[in-house]
């Protein structure tokens, strides 16, 4: 009895070369935050399916948007969490 795969994996691609119009900016930090995790760390390429190109602008880009404060770099930074007092 042979073994199939239950079902095939959705082929990643990178959003940045899907659409040309979208732009890979520091400004637009709801973008970026889709490319970091809850707690502040930048996703990997093999997981979020970017090219080797766009990965390389994306890592600088989130570094630019954390450095003018539109982006938290740890999650104690964040507003999102609240911090816990005893």
């Amino acid at each position: 009895m042979a073994f199939r795969k239950k079902f095939t994996p959705k082929r990643k691609f990178c959003r940045f070369c899907a659409d040309k119009n979208m732009p890979l900016d520091y400004k637009r930090a709801d973008i970026l935050r889709d490319y970091i995790t809850e707690r502040g760390k930048i996703i990997a390429r093999r997981i979020t399916g970017t090219c080797a190109k766009h990965q390389r602008s994306l890592t600088t880009e989130i570094k630019r948007a954390r450095q003018m404060a539109l982006l938290f770099y740890t999650t104690v930074h964040s507003t999102d969490v609240k911090k816990k007092t005893i």
